[in-house]
This record gives structure tokens, sequence and C-alpha cells, in this order.
């Protein structure tokens, strides 16, 4: 009686992708952007670990 058809359209798992074989610029080029990428997130890291900084304005006490 409906016209719909049940069930899903697009396949439940996505064929996988092939591998690409990677040479050594690519190796080296992965390498150095981990590095990058740990790096930067040490220093985030270290950057939240103090706080916030300053005191805001500071005042003599005389006047």
């Amino acid at each position: 009686m409906s016209g719909r058809q049940g069930g899903k359209l697009k396949p439940l798992k996505a064929p996988k992708k092939e591998k690409k074989d990677e040479n050594e610029d690519d190796k080296a080029y992965k390498e150095k952007q981990k590095a990058e990428q740990a790096a930067l997130k040490a220093a985030k890291d270290k950057a939240l670990k103090g706080g916030p900084p300053g005191g805001g304005i500071k005042k003599s006490g005389k006047k």
C-alpha cells in the first residue's frame, strides 16, 4: 500500500580506504607536524598551569 522503500539507502559500512605508499619526504613531514603539535600542546599546558596573570591596577597607597 505504501510507496516508500524501507531500510537504509547507504551501506552501513564504508569501504576501506587504500593505504598510500609513503615516501621518506611524507614520513619526515608527518614527524615534523607531530613534533610541532606536541610542542604547541606543551606550551599551551604550561600557559594554563600558571593561572591568570597580573593583579590589575596597582595602587600606591599614597594620595
